[in-house]
């Protein structure tokens, strides 16, 4: 994929993570903000000078992101009109071919524009955390949150072409569940079954990372809870995920893990659709 790289200001976590995707893909940065359009059917000059004033707000934002970015070529801006930024952004992605859509998750859970946005979107979709300004890049390591379906061989490529880009490391995640205290009568069928689940997610991660070519890449195989152990992962510049292996080919549709994801990851994450 060739398209851009749109990142939906407001927010310095995605302008930073949307500049450095871009340059890290060769690919040009559309920094877009979202504005009211006008309703179809209205209350005449109240709507219209309240649309105005939005309008007038948007396009300050848009300076201030254009303040913020270096002067080059390769950075677009635009003013969009929509019912929503989610359908704005969304729009746009779908108009512009993106390779990918970056927004901030706001302070304390995930925002309502990036969760809309996440419903159904057809290219990978990045969610800053919080006030996260810091230029990726710094650690050198391409995290994947991998498990052996569509949506984990998906968030694989997405993940080995931003890092093949970068010149980072490439680092594949299983988690599983820590094993609680069986019965007695149980422990040995029980301490087998543990034993062949991890012989078959050490092949499938082995044959996973010797598929990615010219990258340096590793795997991990870790106990715990999957959302909070992802989550915590202070390692990696960026996370990368499925979204689920549910709904139509090609969308993101987000399952609990990928949504809890979200709203605790301490790094960006990027939510990637199945490929087929």
């Amino acid at each position: 994929m060739t398209g851009p790289v749109i990142a939906g200001a407001p927010g310095p976590g995605a302008l930073t993570l949307g500049r450095w995707t871009a340059e890290t893909l060769g690919v040009p940065l559309i920094v877009a903000v979202v504005h009211p359009a006008p309703a179809a059917l209205g209350s005449g000059r109240v709507d219209a000078e309240w649309v105005a004033d939005r309008h007038r707000a948007a396009q300050r934002v848009l300076d201030e992101a254009r303040e913020s970015l270096p002067a080059t070529g390769g950075i677009e801006y635009r003013l969009v009109a929509s019912s929503s930024a989610a359908h704005g952004l969304h729009d746009l992605a779908e108009q512009t071919g993106a390779t990918l859509v970056v927004v901030g998750s706001g302070q304390e859970a995930l925002g309502s524009t990036a969760e809309r946005l996440l419903s159904g979107n057809a290219c990978p979709v990045a969610v800053v955390p919080g006030d996260l300004v810091e230029q990726p890049g710094t650690l050198g390591l391409i995290g994947v949150a991998y498990v052996d379906t569509p949506d984990g061989r998906a968030a694989l490529s997405e993940a080995a072409r931003m890092a093949a880009g970068a010149g980072a490391r490439l680092r594949l995640y299983t988690v599983v569940a820590e094993a609680g205290s069986p019965l007695p009568f149980l422990h040995d069928a029980e301490r087998v079954f543990h034993e062949t689940a991890r012989e078959t997610y050490e092949h499938s991660l082995a044959t996973a990372a010797a598929t990615v070519p010219d990258v340096d890449t590793d795997w991990r195989i870790i106990s715990g809870d999957v959302v909070e152990t992802l989550a915590g992962l202070d390692e990696v510049d960026v996370l990368f995920c499925g979204s689920r292996g549910y709904g139509p080919a090609r969308r993101v549709l987000l399952g609990g893990v990928s949504a809890r994801l979200l709203r605790r990851a301490r790094r960006p994450v990027v939510v990637v659709p199945r490929s087929g």
